[in-house]
């Protein structure tokens, strides 16, 4: 059999056909295990966003611990630091460019952790332009725990003299902020809730993105379609490789 095989010159195309076809099961293989990462992935988060909020304090004990605190809902108390409000890019689909207004609140404790109070555009970035939104006194804000950002390749380099960020480096904001002072940080930031939202409307929370992009299936079928669509190819060329007359 092996020897007629190399007689019809196919024993390479199938060696060649086959390792292609088990890397392409494995592709598909690999997208199925994403799948189900993430469906747990969204299951989880649709769990977090409905449970009732904890405290701070109990997030930071997560996150100490090595738990997994992403898109726990979470309450803060204390005092909104507005005059050291920062600003990173943003673009909203309905409102176009504009920022994401993040203020250090001042715990009870005298800790910190960083506010996402929402969206505002462009000709809003002016606190002064706002002024019903910057909250006085003791307040309570509930959000979405998130952990810090990381700059991707093609993301620009934060501008921490002109107040302009493109991600949320806490460590460089928290300096901008307070300098070097040793001002103990929660290592996550909080994405405020739309509701309730603040005198005036701006800056509009709610801004967490919780779609997450979901065609790991689409792609396994694809990566499945083109195993079989190779193995019917090499069917029809190995086929007529062996109607051929034997040149002998």
């Amino acid at each position: 059999m092996l020897r007629t095989l190399k007689d019809k010159g196919l024993v390479w195309p199938a060696i060649a056909t086959l390792v292609v076809f088990v890397f392409l099961i494995l592709l598909g293989n690999w997208q199925m295990r994403r799948l189900d990462w993430k469906l747990g992935l969204i299951g989880a988060i649709t769990e977090r966003t409905h449970a009732d909020p904890v405290p701070v304090s109990e997030v930071e004990w997560r996150e100490e611990n090595g738990g997994d605190i992403e898109y726990t809902r979470v309450k803060a108390k204390g005092e909104l630091l507005n005059d050291k409000e920062l600003h990173v890019y943003a673009l909203d689909e309905r409102l176009g460019p504009g920022w994401h207004v993040i203020t250090p609140l001042k715990q009870e404790d005298g800790s910190v952790v960083f506010i996402n109070r929402g969206f505002v555009p462009d000709e809003l970035k002016d606190p002064a332009k706002r002024q019903e939104g910057q909250l006085q006194g003791e307040v309570e804000i509930t959000g979405l725990a998130r952990r810090p950002e990381t700059a991707s390749t093609f993301t620009p380099q934060n501008d921490p003299d002109k107040d302009v960020w493109y991600w949320r480096d806490l460590g460089a904001m928290t300096k901008a902020d307070f300098g070097d002072g040793g001002l103990r940080v929660a290592p996550f930031y909080i994405d405020a809730e739309a509701e309730p939202a603040p005198p005036g409307g701006w800056p509009k929370g709610g801004v967490t993105r919780l779609e997450l992009p979901n065609r790991h299936l689409e792609y396994a079928l694809t990566w499945y379609g083109l195993g079989a669509a190779l193995l019917l190819v090499f069917a029809a060329f190995a086929v007529n490789r062996w109607r051929q007359p034997d040149p002998h």
